[in-house]
């Protein structure tokens, strides 16, 4: 049975973190959402699980329900070898991962600094304070750790973990996307600075799959609905 796979339909968001590694792995998968009646069957889901998931992504494999974006790649990744197998190695991916989720929380509240339920006009004058920090403080210190951790990798620079594909090099990789989307004229600088992630971007990105998938429709182009937003007065 393939796998449903349920995240909003009109953006990346935290979804495409999962979908990178469904497209990745080969696997069969239905985004719920994106068909018909797809929300209304996704917002039932929720309203009806036995473990609700917060919000989406959430994954349905058989009568499993995986809520959390973080969780299901632990998942996928196991299941795809797309994480090392012996413990200490899967963990650390993990960990690589869950500080992905903390920089994207943090590109997220550069336009939502005070509330999600205001509009970003709303709170403007906070979202240039904070995006400001964020430009000059945040993305050098993320990025500058990913490079450290390239870095150090015993088995080379090509990957964060071992010598193979991980689900947390399709994620840097998808935040890497997002961030440049967002912040052009900043990433521009900041990669410069940070030759083995840009590497690792241009790495994934030419994947066959990856590339077969970035070149079709089923993925969704960055927007300002969703997580990375292009607002020029924040790029500095």
């Amino acid at each position: 049975m393939p796998y449903e796979f349920y995240y909003w339909p009109g953006i990346q968001g935290r979804g495409e973190f999962v979908r990178l590694v469904l497209e990745e792995a080969g696997a069969d998968y239905v985004d719920v959402a994106r068909g018909p009646r797809g929300m209304s069957t996704m917002m039932r889901m929720i309203e009806a699980a036995d473990h609700p998931p917060f919000a989406p992504p959430f994954l349905k494999d058989g009568d499993l329900i995986i809520g959390q974006t973080s969780a299901i790649l632990l998942y996928l990744g196991a299941r795809h070898g797309l994480a090392p197998k012996d413990p200490a190695g899967g963990l650390w991916t993990q960990q690589i991962q869950l500080t992905i989720a903390d920089l994207v929380a943090e590109a997220h509240d550069t336009h939502h600094p005070i509330s999600v339920g205001l509009y970003y006009e709303d709170q403007q004058d906070e979202a240039l304070q904070r995006a400001k920090d964020f430009r000059q403080n945040r993305i050098p210190k993320f990025l500058g750790w990913f490079e450290t951790i390239l870095t150090r990798n015993p088995a080379g620079d090509a990957h964060l973990v071992g010598a193979e594909l991980s689900y947390a090099d399709l994620s840097l990789f998808q935040v890497i996307e997002g961030l440049s989307y967002a912040f052009p004229k900043a990433m521009t600088r900041e990669l410069r600075k940070v030759p083995r992630v840009a590497a690792l971007r241009d790495t994934v990105a030419v994947r066959p799959r990856i590339q077969s998938y970035l070149q079709s429709p089923r993925r969704i182009p960055l927007n300002e609905e969703g997580i990375f937003r292009h607002y020029p007065e924040l790029d500095g």
